[in-house]
């Protein structure tokens, strides 16, 4: 049995609705039974087109199809992740169609008018393998692919490794900070993955590079070399009053290499695990999901808990080498 997910890039305001649970700290899942699989595409390279259906001013396909090769470039130069790409050709095929074809292009969507980016996947859902994306760029805003940005332009290359991470099996990252805007939604004023649900304004082209909580999510799904063996993972529970809970978002900071990754707790209990962590000395902290919409990061009849105060763990968790520290637990109070 097959199943098509969808999920959004927006700008300025609010977040893309994830229409189904993510697993772990940036991983998409589905659940079979008692068990979770991680979605992920089971052969390599990952074969895709561009469709040269649509173009808009100041992109022309030669340069649609430069950008994407970019960013394609970005995510196989993660040393730790067997992760390939290959370029089929170019075809008319609308980036939208559930045919088969993993495809690339622009789609005209006035009416998603804050929606820069879509990214829908197509499902095997016995084994959990991806057998389908199709990713659109927005024709209704203004794109550039200049060196160093365009002013009133978003940065396709930035936004195309962003849906590109979607593309992999990752979902979106909470590392980041953003403020309400008075006349509402928000602004970001941070992000520290690019993997961000909200992307920055025209011309900005920090988008291009990936973060640290990218790159571990990334060699966590398709591990390469010594990923497993050189990092550590962090465990443990989330609980306020004594009980655990759904949502809460962790974060290990490393004192020595400054490694910034983050997790949830994704069931009842309060359990997460953070992998790809640096061995080391790590600051754990842990802080309620209402820097942005809960949409972006979980379906919304999921019930999320916000109500308790950011916490730090008392005592450092020293990841070892190609291990887990375990019960690393903290208690949250209440707001």
């Amino acid at each position: 049995m097959k199943r098509r997910f969808l999920l959004l890039l927006l700008v300025a305001c609010g977040c893309v609705a994830l229409t189904l649970p993510a697993d772990a700290y940036l991983k998409f899942g589905i659940d079979l039974g008692p068990r979770t699989i991680v979605l992920r595409w089971g052969s390599q390279p990952v074969r895709y087109f561009v469709s040269d259906r649509l173009s808009v001013p100041g992109v022309n396909l030669t340069q649609f199809e430069a950008a994407l090769t970019r960013a394609f470039a970005t995510w196989e130069a993660v040393g730790t992740s067997a992760i390939r790409f290959q370029r089929v050709g170019v075809t008319g095929a609308r980036p939208i169609e559930d045919d088969g074809l993993t495809t690339l292009g622009f789609e005209s969507r006035p009416e998603l008018e804050r929606v820069l980016g879509q990214t829908s996947f197509t499902v095997d859902e016995t084994t959990g393998t991806i057998v389908e994306v199709d990713v659109f760029f927005n024709a209704t805003f203004p794109w550039s692919v200049a060196e160093a940005g365009e002013a009133g332009r978003f940065d396709l290359e930035s936004i195309a490794v962003h849906e590109i991470g979607h593309l992999v099996g990752l979902g979106h990252s909470a590392i980041g900070e953003t403020e309400l805007q008075p006349g509402g939604g928000r602004r970001v004023i941070g992000a520290k993955a690019v993997m961000f649900p909200i992307a920055f304004g025209p011309r900005n082209i920090v988008g291009r590079q990936l973060q640290t909580d990218d790159i571990a999510g990334v060699s966590d799904i398709y591990p390469d070399g010594d990923f497993n063996r050189r990092t550590g993972s962090i465990s443990g529970r989330v609980t306020k009053n004594g009980q655990g809970f759904f949502g809460a978002h962790i974060v290990a900071y490393n004192l020595r290499t400054r490694q910034l990754v983050g997790n949830f707790t994704l069931n009842e209990r309060g359990e997460y695990v953070i992998a790809g962590v640096d061995p080391g000395p790590c600051l754990v902290r842990v802080e309620p999901l209402d820097d942005g919409d809960i949409e972006s990061f979980f379906d919304d009849s999921i019930d999320v808990d916000l109500d308790f105060q950011v916490t730090y763990r008392d005592r450092l968790a020293v990841v070892p080498e190609g291990g887990n520290v375990g019960d690393v637990d903290v208690a949250v109070r209440p707001k």
